[in-house]
């Protein structure tokens, strides 16, 4: 009779356990699932909603991928189960490689995005045609330009100051133009002053920020 009972109850313990590890894999093929869902979910996501709120699926994807590799071990790595998880896994590579390169192209061109401050929005492009600037608007296309760089100074990096020197030779190299076109004696002095302003404040500063970038290529 006790043997009977011990083997009853053993039997109890061993149905106790697989009802248990059952559950746990019932558990963990849920969450491999939520995962799976979820990269599918994605795909219908609208591009321009996915490059704006991109840092939060990445964070989001991140915990689901964590969790269902968690639950695989629960599995026994069951290969069915990763095959399916390797399958969303390439999906959202390359769902990620495409934002990416969407949001890589969508960023503006530095060089354009300095061109317009300093002169205004789509004045002056990559081929830094000047032939809007004329003896009527000239003195004003001066300051603002050296109004920017001064507002500026202290963030340029000495790329920066490059460009900045290019852009102004370019534009005295039109002033040489415009002065033959009826420049007036007044907005020649008072451009004559912006450029006293300027030379000083590109030499000092682009030596400034050559000697930054060589402390910390050295640390």
């Amino acid at each position: 009779m006790k043997s009977r009972n011990l083997v009853l109850g053993m039997a109890v313990i061993a149905l106790g356990f697989t009802a248990c590890k059952n559950e746990k894999e019932k558990e963990a093929e849920k969450i491999v699932d939520t995962y799976v869902v979820y990269v599918d979910s994605l795909g219908t996501v609208a591009t321009e909603d996915a490059k704006a709120n991109w840092q939060s699926i990445e964070a989001t994807y991140e915990l689901k991928s964590n969790q269902a590799a968690t639950a695989l071990t629960e599995l026994k790595e069951d290969e069915k189960v990763k095959e399916k998880m390797d399958a969303s896994k390439a999906k959202y590579d390359a769902l990620k490689a495409k934002m990416m390169a969407e949001m890589e192209a969508s960023k503006p061109d530095p060089k354009q995005v300095m061109r317009n401050a300093l002169f205004g929005e789509g004045k002056i492009g990559a081929d830094m045609n000047f032939s809007w600037v004329n003896a009527g608007n000239i003195h004003g296309v001066y300051q603002q330009f050296v109004h920017t760089v001064e507002d500026n100074k202290d963030r340029y990096s000495r790329e920066d100051w490059d460009e900045v020197k290019m852009m102004y030779e370019a534009l005295d190299s039109r002033k040489n133009t415009v002065e033959k076109e009826g420049l007036s004696s007044s907005d020649n002095r008072k451009i004559a002053g912006l450029k006293m302003k300027f030379a000083p404040m590109y030499t000092l500063n682009r030596m400034g920020a050559k000697s930054e970038e060589m402390q910390k290529a050295k640390q």
